[in-house]
């Protein structure tokens, strides 16, 4: 048997050498009296053979290097100082064969599979003398006296041919699973990739990869979402966002007028209003803001979107002013005799489209005398009918809006409170001017 030393594999021959002299039989032919013998012996007269020349004795450095001299029969080996040499009993003169000398054919005394050099025996690499039977599609694997023929990975060999081994039978891939000649190789369902061992399937995180979606990315298993931010909304495509036009939903978004925006809306009110809560339109009070434009001797009334200047004496003939701003109409004066006494002025402002009816102003008399009987009226300015009075008790009664008025408008009602004493044979009045200002919208 072959040893092993060392922490290297070390190259062993096995090799049949004898313990004693080395000699070949060879008798010369009969009649000839030139002994000759083959190449690596030399004849022996005392013994009458032809007997093995001990070349590693006769050559001088016959191995060069670390390589040791094996002598062999007919020869000698150059072998590794680390090969190991077997040596066989010496063969006994009957199983020697006796050659002629004219042959030039050498004693091979190794088994099949080794060639005999020096002193020993060596292995035989069919597969590199191209000595082998393998397939083309087999591979030539030498072997200690011998060889093998193996398939390549991924085949099994049956009979004398290698067939592709299907993988995809032992369910190698988590998913799916491709065969190829010789291999497989594994795919993983959208949205997952291999993992580090080519076989197992890991979720992919597309938001990290190529910011699929235009604004919000949810990255779920196998997948993704997308979400948008608010005042948009996800398109078609579920990628991309488009702008949610919020006026289009409804007309009540805003009070007066909606603007869209990229992502969000504004409300916007007309002149003389300012915004209120983002969406309701709030009347500008000009004359407590001091951007009124009104002079001296004048009154900034505010109204509904704007305001008004007024002469602050608005007495005309034959009133005079009094006391409290009351015009007054002089007894003493003929044509005072059948207009009111007196004749107070005072201003309103009421939004467009109000709902009717509605109560919008209430009359009260300031002063009251026993058995006095008032009555209310009005004494003009109502051409249309859109008011009417609607008296409470004996000393107040309510202007009632009687239709949905549409500004912008002005309106001057003349109300007349009109007293009566039965006793006394005594009747008077007093007017109360007012001027009724309808604003252009219905805030």
């Amino acid at each position: 048997m072959c040893s092993m030393r060392g922490t290297f594999v070390l190259l062993c021959v096995c090799v049949s050498l004898s313990l004693h002299h080395h000699t070949m039989s060879q008798s010369p032919p009969e009649g000839d009296s030139l002994m000759e013998c083959t190449d690596g012996y030399e004849w022996d007269i005392e013994s009458q053979h032809c007997k093995d020349i001990n070349e590693c004795q006769t050559i001088v450095e016959a191995c060069q290097g670390e390589m040791k001299c094996f002598n062999h029969y007919g020869g000698y080996l150059c072998l590794p100082r680390s090969a190991s040499v077997i040596t066989a009993p010496e063969p006994s003169s009957q199983s020697v064969a006796i050659l002629p000398v004219e042959s030039n054919e050498a004693f091979n005394p190794c088994p099949v599979g080794y060639d005999a050099h020096g002193e020993g025996c060596v292995d035989v690499d069919e597969c590199v003398l191209n000595l082998h039977d393998c397939q083309p599609s087999q591979q030539c694997v030498n072997t200690v006296g011998t060889y093998s023929c193996q398939c390549p990975d991924g085949y099994s060999k049956i009979g004398i041919e290698c067939v592709d081994i299907d993988e995809c039978r032992y369910r190698y891939c988590q998913h799916r699973c491709v065969n190829v000649p010789g291999s497989f190789s594994c795919e993983c369902e959208p949205g997952f990739q291999l993992a580090g061992n080519n076989r197992s399937c890991v979720d992919v995180n597309e938001c990290e990869l190529a910011a699929p979606c235009q604004q919000r990315c949810y990255n779920t298993y196998g997948t993704f979402l997308c979400r948008c931010e608010q005042g948009y909304e996800l398109g078609p495509d579920r990628h991309s966002c488009n702008d949610v036009d919020e006026c289009s939903y409804s007309s009540s978004m805003c009070q007066f007028q909606c603007v869209n925006d990229p992502g969000r809306f504004s409300c916007i009110c007309p002149e003389g209003y300012q915004l209120e809560s983002t969406r309701l339109c709030q009347d500008v009070n000009e004359c407590e803001t001091d951007i009124h434009q009104c002079g001296e001797g004048q009154t900034c009334i505010n109204i509904h979107g704007g305001y008004q200047c007024t002469d602050s004496n608005r007495c005309q003939e034959p009133y005079v002013q009094g006391s409290d701003n009351r015009c007054v109409c002089p007894v003493i004066k003929p044509e005072c005799g059948d207009l009111p006494f007196s004749i107070v002025h005072r201003y309103m402002s009421i939004t467009s489209e109000r709902s009717v009816p509605s109560d919008i102003f209430q009359i009260q008399a300031t002063s009251v005398y026993p058995g006095v009987y008032n009555t209310f009226r009005i004494r003009s300015g109502d051409d249309n009918g859109e008011f009417y009075i609607r008296q409470i008790n004996n000393i107040s009664a309510m202007l009632v809006l009687a239709r949905a008025l549409t500004g912008p408008k002005e309106y001057t009602l003349e109300l007349e409170m009109v007293s009566v004493n039965p006793l006394m044979s005594y009747q008077t009045s007093s007017a109360l001017r007012l001027s009724v200002f309808v604003g252009p919208y219905a805030f």
